[in-house]
């Protein structure tokens, strides 16, 4: 289908949704598709910026006879008309609105105020301190169009390599900032009147409503175009009322299929070898345990990835769906909505997968059905809220109580979490002081025989430096795992063979197994002078 003729349809689709809102609200609607590029200007009624704000054009120049005519939008204040209503009746004019669709707002606005084309500079992220980028970044994201200033936020957030935009009202001003390796960065401070602009562009784009008094999700997709070569973001939009009004937070997912590759994860030998028996013999359960952002849908999709064959049915259950796959049935479920994932499990089981992927166990009933899939030949994969992969045992246990087919199902469990990597190209290397040395000495004291252990008397640490090119000395993050292997040690707490069971006891039987704690990783990778222990410490 060519560009016109989708344009095309999008706006038929705007014009119809307008056409239920009018009659729902009862106001005339009007489709101004046949008069809008010809439309005579009437500049003098009101001022661009009241129209920007107000989302309200003029359409007809009234007199005694005629009433004064207006477009508005369902954006459009309800305050704003009375008042308007109000300013012409005072002095015997009759006034009549119209309800028009966006589309057909944004092709009459643009006559009235057209865009000029600027390009405008990179967003730069303020140092700490620095309020002087803030104040400049501010004064040009307030000067970027109003159709503009939304989609320019995202392209610049996917250039920074941002996770997360969150959009804050404050009372005088709205506040952005950018999660950048996992820590978030004020981005710039915008007039109040950009709220309902950008604003309005999410809720269209996201299918979500700017006047809910409840958390609302959506989601929406953006093509991204940079230096010749284009790319797919995924946008995960979440938003919640405040006092001030919603604020916003834009999670982006760079949709490309050959990231999703565990060779690219920079996971360790030991951790990649643990991954590669569960591929290679794809039954029983695997859990990945982590708060938010910690990385583990991206870990998930790129073990589902190297089983991705077309040998293989592959399923996944997800709330919502963050990367579309090729080959993959991927079966998004609004828990929001009343679906569970223990129903969507139960009903996919009988299109006879080989690999299942529940997006959370969230409830005894998932994590049950979970399970008995597990045993019966299927692969189960999923994601778990616990701090480590000991806390994850004790808390299953909580949920189901103890339970010997659980474990003969469950293989392994990946704790993870992310920190930013030094930037290779600035780190300076130094000597640690003698109390540095003592804390990482008593960090890695009870390290598995099979890991080789550092010289405590010689290591040396690596610190960020700021450059150009690297604003914090950081580029990038990397993956810290900590992995248990069910063997038997571990399997007898979930048999109920032992009758003290909790996460003290299930990580010192699996240390004695040989799994490495999360710290202790992180604390090697310090000394490997991939990151330091300062970004450690406030991660793990």
């Amino acid at each position: 289908m060519d560009e016109d003729k989708v344009q095309q349809n999008r706006r038929e689709t705007d014009e119809q949704a307008t056409a239920q809102r009018a009659a729902i609200l009862g106001i005339k609607y009007l489709d101004t598709r046949q008069f809008e590029n010809t439309l005579p200007l009437s500049p003098n009624i009101l001022e661009i910026s009241v129209m920007h704000q107000n989302r309200i054009v003029p359409l007809f120049v009234g007199n005694e006879a005629q009433p004064w005519q207006f477009g508005a939008t369902t954006q459009t204040p309800q305050s704003f008309l009375r008042d308007l209503s109000q300013k012409y009746t005072s002095v015997g004019h009759s006034v009549q609105f119209f309800l028009i669709s966006n589309s057909g707002f944004k092709q009459i606005m643009d006559r009235y105020d057209p865009v000029v084309k600027v390009v405008h500079d990179d967003i730069k992220i303020a140092k700490e301190g620095d309020s002087d980028t803030l104040s400049e970044v501010s004064r040009m994201l307030n000067s970027v169009g109003s159709d503009e200033v939304f989609d320019y936020l995202v392209d610049q957030a996917d250039r920074l390599g941002a996770s997360d935009i969150h959009i804050e009202n404050q009372r005088t001003h709205m506040r952005v900032r950018m999660r950048i390796d996992g820590v978030l960065h004020p981005v710039a401070d915008l007039e109040n009147d950009r709220y309902r602009i950008i604003l309005g562009a999410l809720a269209s784009r996201a299918n979500i409503s700017t006047a809910a008094k409840e958390p609302q999700s959506g989601h929406m997709q953006k093509e991204i175009t940079r230096d010749g070569e284009t790319h797919m973001l995924n946008l995960r939009v979440e938003t919640v009322p405040t006092m001030y009004g919603n604020d916003a937070v834009l999670r982006l997912f760079n949709f490309d299929e050959s990231m999703l590759n565990l060779d690219r994860l920079g996971i360790g030998q030991t951790e990649r070898n643990e991954i590669n028996e569960i591929v290679g013999h794809p039954r029983g359960m695997v859990l990945m345990v982590g708060p938010t952002g910690s990385g583990k849908s991206t870990t998930l999709y790129s073990i589902i990835n190297a089983l991705n064959t077309t040998r293989r049915k592959i399923i996944t259950l997800e709330d919502p769906i963050e990367y579309g796959i090729t080959g993959i049935t991927q079966i998004p479920i609004d828990t929001n909505g009343g679906q569970s994932f223990a129903d969507g499990l139960r009903a996919v089981l009988r299109l006879d997968p080989d690999v299942v992927m529940v997006g959370e166990i969230r409830d005894a009933d998932t994590a049950k059905t979970a399970i008995q899939a597990s045993i019966t030949g299927h692969l189960v994969l999923s994601s778990f809220h616990a701090n480590s992969s000991s806390s994850a045992f004790s808390r299953m246990i909580d949920l189901i109580g103890v339970n010997p087919i659980f474990s003969s199902a469950i293989r392994l469990v990946i704790a993870q979490r992310l920190v930013r990597r030094l930037d290779d190209e600035t780190k300076q290397e130094y000597e640690p002081d003698e109390s540095t040395r003592n804390w990482v000495r008593t960090a890695l004291k009870d390290l598995p025989d099979h890991i080789e252990k550092p010289d405590f008397d010689n290591f040396k640490l690596w610190r960020p430096v700021v450059s150009e090119s690297s604003p914090f000395g950081f580029k990038g993050r990397i993956v810290i795992m900590e992995q248990m292997v069910v063997g038997e040690e571990i399997q007898r707490f979930l048999r109920g063979d032992e009758n003290d069971v909790h996460t003290e006891i299930i990580e010192a039987a699996a240390r004695k197994a040989g799994m490495v704690t999360l710290l202790e990783r992180g604390v090697l990778a310090a000394l490997r002078g991939e990151t330091t222990l300062d970004e450690i410490n406030s991660v793990i």
